[in-house]
């Protein structure tokens, strides 16, 4: 006595249909992300200030502020130490602000200092340059591979330096 196919295929067919029912698909690229953004913003300056003066200015292109952290585009930054600081993208997060895509310092009376990536720190005002930068003032030219310039005391600390300075001839 032998196993008919119609049998077979019969009990392999409803195993199949069986199996496929008990498979539980998991679609996970429909979820939707939960909506975290506080604020969105276009052509927007944001001026910080304390009870007695106004503390620092930031313009800005685009901005997003998203669990606690603000994302900036086309940021120009400025302080009663500095001129304006310019960046193509910041993110500003714990008074730290992080500049990165042609970032340029203009100091009040100094230097214009331009890098790649750079740091700034409101509570401190130091600037710390992550990349190799130029300074220039007039004729007055400093390369180097990072710096940290402090802004209120205009002091600064590089590494790999190499400057070109130029005197008034007496």
């Amino acid at each position: 006595m032998g196993l008919k196919l119609e049998l077979v295929l019969i009990v392999g067919i409803v195993g199949i249909i069986l199996g496929t029912l008990m498979i539980k698909f998991d679609d996970t690229s429909t979820k939707e992300q939960p909506f975290t953004k506080e604020v969105e913003f276009t052509n927007t300056t944001l001026i910080e200030v304390d009870t007695d003066m106004m503390k620092s200015r930031a313009f800005a292109t685009y901005g997003v502020r998203e669990k606690g952290v603000w994302t900036l585009d086309d940021l120009v930054y400025a302080s009663d130490t500095i001129e304006s600081l310019h960046a193509n993208k910041g993110s500003y997060h714990d008074d730290m602000l992080y500049l990165d895509g042609d970032v340029v310092l203009q100091e009040k009376d100094g230097y214009k200092y331009e890098t790649q990536h750079a740091i700034y720190n409101q509570k401190t005002e130091i600037l710390n340059i992550l990349t190799p930068f130029t300074g220039v003032k007039n004729k007055n030219i400093i390369k180097g591979k990072s710096l940290e310039y402090n802004t209120r005391q205009k002091k600064a600390y590089g590494t790999t330096v190499g400057t070109v300075f130029y005197t008034p001839d007496k």
